[in-house]
């Protein structure tokens, strides 16, 4: 497996975390995996509505690759494989809150829909 191209060397900080959290759908993985500690790679790709499965087994890897996201095979047939985040997983979870939170009020000054996943009991 290729290590995932980074642009360094960086700007500035905010430079080197757009780096890794670049990509439509690794906000939503880390967001998921945050609400549920375990997802199932089905889970997680019916709580994203529009994710191919291409794309969201790219983005796992990569994520496993920048030490995000902890991926455990059990050997069992079929082969079941859990997703996780790693503890430097959940500090970039937390760092990303108030980007979220800012992403929120925008939604709702312009007016946004919420798009509903297929599981999204997020409580």
């Amino acid at each position: 497996m290729t290590k995932a191209p980074r642009s360094g060397p960086y700007i500035c900080g905010i430079d080197a975390a757009l780096d890794v959290v670049s990509g439509k759908w690794k906000g939503l993985i880390l967001w998921e995996l945050d609400a549920h500690d375990v997802r199932r790679f089905a889970e997680l790709r019916r709580s994203m509505p529009g994710v191919s499965e291409k794309m969201l087994t790219q983005h796992l890897r990569e994520m496993e690759e920048d030490d995000l996201v902890h991926r455990e095979v059990f050997a069992e047939v079929p082969p079941r494989v859990e997703y996780s985040l790693t503890e430097h997983g959940r500090t970039l979870n937390q760092a990303l809150g108030p980007l979220g939170a800012w992403g929120g009020e925008r939604m709702r000054r312009e007016g946004h829909d919420v798009v509903e996943a297929a599981e999204t009991s997020h409580g």
